[in-house]
C-alpha cells in the first residue's frame, strides 16, 4: 500500500509527518511542511494554471523543438506574520511533468480512484475544429483540464498531503530528482504480471468486479455520447453554414428591389450574423464536451484500481499455494508417508532413505520455510483487504462526485442547446418582422 515502505522525504508521507503534535493542521508557508491527515490542501491554499506559453529548444539529438508549458500559481491562503497576503509562487511546467506527478501518486496511491489528465491530442471533435495539440484554442482547454487536475488532487484528503505534490506546485528545479530518488518505478507492475492476474486469479473482489463491469460500461456509454454529440455538433454546423448562403442571397436579392430591398437587406444581415456565431458557441460546448471527456478517461482509473487488487489478490493466491505445498512436504517428511507423486519420492524408494542428519536438516528448512510462508500470506491478506478496504471507500466518494459533475455538464449542455434554439427564433422572428415591412 501507499504507506508501506516509505523510506526518504520525496515518499509519501508517513504518518508521524502528516499530522502536528497538538493535532492541528501546519503551515503551507514552507514547502517541509505538510498537512494533517483529512486536510485539503485547497483549504490552506490557492492553486491555479494562469497561463501558457509556446517555447522552443534543442533536444538531445540536437533538433529544434516546440512545446507547451504551462504557468502554476499559488497563494497561500493566511496572510503573513504582519498581517499582510503573501505573494504567490509560480513554476512553469511541461504536460510530461504532469504525466510523471500523476504516474507517481497512481503507483503511490493505487487505491485511490486518480483524477485523470486532459487529452494529449483532441478527440470527438467537430470536423471544423483543429485537433493539432498546439492550436490556440486546443491549448487553452488544455490549459482548463490541467488546473482541474490540480483542484481535484489538491482537493483529495489523501493525495493533498503528499510531499512531491507540494515541491511540484512550488519548486522549479529539483522535484524530479524527488521523485525518482522515491523509487516508484522500480514498483510498477508489469503489463505481463498485471495481465496474468486478470486471468489466473481464483477469488476477485465481488464489489470490485462490479467496479470493474461498471467503469467498461461508463466508458462504453460516454464514448457513444461523445460520437453522437460530434455528429450532431457537424450537422449543426452545416446547417448554420447553410443559414449564411440565406443571408447572401436576401443580400444580393436586395439590390434589385425597390420596394423590398430594404426588408431582405436587414433579414439578411440578421441571418448572416446568426450563421457567423456557430464557430464561438461550438467552440463554447467543447467546453462542455471536455467534462465528459474527464470520466470517459476516469474509467480507466477506475479499471486501474480493480487491476491492482487483482494483482494483490493473485499474489495471495500463490503465496497460499506454495504454503500448502511446504506443509505437505513437512508432513510427507516428518511421517515418511508420500501421499502425492514426486520426483524426491521416486528417488527415495531407488536410492534409498536419506540419512538422519540429511533428514533433521531438510525438516528444520522447511520449518523455516512454512514460517516464512505464513508470515507472507499474513502480509499479502491483510494488503489485500486494506486495499480493497480503502478502495471501496475511495470509489464510493468518486461515485459522488461523478454523479454531481456529469448532472452538471449535462444541465449546461441542454441548457445551452435550449438558447441556441431560442436564438434561431429570435433570428428567423426578427426576419419575419422585416419581411412585414416590405
Amino acid at each position: 500500500m501507499a504507506e508501506d515502505g516509505q523510506e526518504d522525504s520525496g515518499s509519501p508521507l508517513s504518518e508521524p509527518d502528516r499530522i502536528a503534535p497538538d493535532g492541528a493542521m501546519t503551515s503551507l508557508g514552507c514547502s517541509d511542511q505538510v498537512l494533517g491527515e483529512g486536510s485539503r490542501l485547497l483549504r490552506r491554499m490557492e492553486i491555479c494554471v494562469s497561463e501558457a506559453e509556446k517555447r522552443s529548444c534543442r533536444n538531445a539529438v540536437s533538433m529544434l523543438e516546440t512545446f507547451t508549458v504551462y504557468l502554476i500559481e499559488t497563494r497561500p491562503l493566511e496572510p503573513t506574520a504582519d498581517g499582510r497576503n503573501s505573494s504567490p509562487d509560480s513554476v512553469w511546467r511541461r504536460y510530461s511533468e504532469f504525466e510523471l506527478l500523476r504516474n507517481y501518486l497512481i503507483i503511490s496511491y493505487p487505491y485511490i480512484v486518480m483524477p485523470p489528465l486532459p487529452e494529449k491530442r483532441a478527440e470527438f471533435v467537430w470536423h471544423k475544429l483543429s485537433a493539432d495539440n498546439m492550436d490556440p484554442d486546443f491549448v487553452e482547454r488544455r490549459r482548463v483540464g490541467l488546473e482541474n487536475f490540480l483542484l481535484r488532487v489538491a482537493s483529495h484528503s489523501v493525495l493533498s498531503n503528499d510531499k512531491i505534490l507540494h515541491h511540484f506546485l512550488t519548486k522549479e528545479q529539483g522535484w524530479k530528482d524527488l521523485v525518482h530518488e522515491t523509487g516508484f518505478q522500480a514498483k510498477a507492475d508489469s503489463r505481463l504480471r498485471a495481465l496474468n492476474a486478470i486471468f489466473r486469479v481464483r477469488s476477485p473482489n465481488k464489489h470490485l468486479m462490479e467496479v470493474k463491469h461498471y467503469s467498461d460500461e461508463l466508458q462504453s456509454y460516454t464514448s457513444q455520447l461523445l460520437r453522437a454529440r460530434t455528429r450532431v455538433a457537424d450537422r449543426l454546423y452545416a446547417v448554420y453554414k447553410v443559414h449564411g448562403n440565406y443571408g447572401r442571397i436576401f443580400s444580393e436579392w436586395s439590390v434589385i428591389e425597390k420596394e423590398m430591398g430594404d426588408g431582405l437587406q436587414s433579414a439578411g444581415h440578421h441571418i448572416d450574423a446568426y450563421a457567423a456565431s456557430i464557430d464561438d458557441i461550438l467552440e463554447e460546448e467543447e467546453h462542455y464536451a471536455d467534462q465528459l471527456k474527464e470520466y470517459l478517461f476516469y474509467a480507466e482509473a477506475l479499471r486501474a484500481v480493480c487491476r491492482k487488487h487483482e494483482l494483490t489478490q493473485f499474489e495471495l493466491e500463490m503465496a497460499s499455494q506454495d504454503l500448502i505445498s511446504k506443509k505437505q512436504q513437512r508432513e510427507e517428511l516428518a511421517t515418511g508417508i508420500v501421499r502425492t507423486f514426486s520426483f524426491k519420492g521416486i528417488t527415495n524408494k531407488i536410492f534409498g532413505q536419506e540419512a538422519p542428519e540429511q533428514r533433521e536438516a531438510r525438516l528444520n528448512l522447511l520449518e523455516e520455510l512454512t514460517s516464512e510462508g505464513e508470515e507472507a500470506v499474513k502480509e499479502k491478506t491483510a494488503e489485500c483487504d486494506e486495499h480493497a478496504e480503502r478502495a471501496v471507500t475511495d470509489i464510493l466518494q468518486f461515485k459522488e462526485q461523478k454523479d454531481k459533475d456529469l448532472q452538471e455538464a449535462l444541465i449546461s449542455y441542454a441548457l445551452m442547446q435550449i438558447s441556441m434554439c431560442k436564438k434561431g427564433i429570435q433570428v428567423w422572428s426578427n426576419a419575419r418582422e422585416c419581411f412585414l415591412k416590405m
